[in-house]
């Protein structure tokens, strides 16, 4: 069987993790912790998650002239990901996300772009033969909002689907979400796009609807371990999550997108598709680290029994 081709447009961080017993407190010191370092960034996790899920992946990103950026280029070219669209910016330094981890898993995280804020609409006009030949585009929105537009509208032009992962949070035009055909909100992202507080699966399924009637074909709420909410024209239904002892949700829901875009690319029906990303999510949150907690495809199917 042919590799779904994945196209993911984001961004490239390296992160820097303390693990501690709990997230500091505004003012607070907490003594010893473990420090360590990952590669990460939102879109950089994706295509990585993508990768290792099966698909074969090309990344289009902005890294700096620096050793973050040479280490985070080796990592990709690693991980079979196509780096021919990876752009090292003469000026801004490699992006950096400072994370704090707590013993329950929970996390808190500062990120200084560097790079990731000069990725542009030419930059992603450059890939435009690979955004046409993709079966799936992935983006996010840790790189500037006129990219996301440009790489959204080269692929509706070329009628190839469109998943968005509106994180980190913010207001989205509605010319945007009528390219998206699917977005992938969690809980604190869909409470911003649409003012209602998801709590449980009727609020779920209030914000979607919402999401929706401002033009979004497909909305699929991550809800951490309790899986996933998906709203169509014909379903609203709730796909479980797997029961893991997590450790460290950093990249959780960028697994989740990395594994749906793999799913849906190779031709799974929707609902099964998600099924394979809960389990690909569940995998990564009892690991330690964004982009090593990806697992593979094998690991994938283990879990799936």
């Amino acid at each position: 069987m042919r590799k779904p081709r994945i196209l993911v447009i984001g961004s490239s961080n390296t992160d820097m993790i303390i693990k501690l017993g709990r997230i500091p407190q505004p003012g607070e010191t907490i003594l010893g912790g473990e420090f360590t370092t990952a590669a990460g960034g939102k879109g950089a996790n994706q295509a990585v998650a993508a990768a290792r899920a099966g698909g074969e992946v090309t990344f289009v990103a902005r890294v700096g002239r620096d050793m973050f950026g040479e280490k985070a280029v080796a990592g990709f070219v690693q991980d079979d990901i196509n780096v021919k669209h990876v752009t090292r910016d003469p000026v801004a330094p490699s992006g950096v996300a400072l994370i704090f981890v707590a013993k329950d898993g929970e996390n808190s995280i500062a990120v200084a772009g560097g790079a990731n804020g000069r990725l542009s609409p030419s930059d992603v006009k450059k890939a435009r033969a690979a955004i046409a030949g993709a079966s799936v585009v992935v983006m996010q929105l840790e790189t500037p909002l006129a990219t996301v537009m440009a790489a959204a509208e080269l692929a509706a032009r070329a009628k190839v689907p469109i998943i968005l992962n509106p994180a980190p949070a913010r207001a989205l035009p509605g010319k945007l979400l009528k390219l998206v055909s699917i977005l992938t909100p969690n809980e604190t992202e869909a409470e911003l796009l649409t003012g209602i507080a998801v709590t449980n699966e009727a609020t779920a399924a209030k914000a979607a609807k919402k999401l929706r009637a401002r033009g979004v074909q497909t909305v699929i709420l991550t809800l951490g371990a309790r899986g996933a909410f998906v709203a169509t024209a014909s379903t609203e239904k709730l796909v479980p999550g797997f029961r893991v002892k997590a450790v460290d949700s950093t990249a959780a829901g960028d697994v989740f997108n990395g594994a749906l875009a793999e799913a849906l690319g190779e031709g799974r029906a929707l609902l099964e598709a998600m099924r394979f990303a809960n389990a690909a999510a569940a995998i990564s949150v009892t690991r330690l680290g964004a982009q090593p907690s990806a697992p593979y495809r094998k690991e994938i199917e283990l879990l799936l029994g």
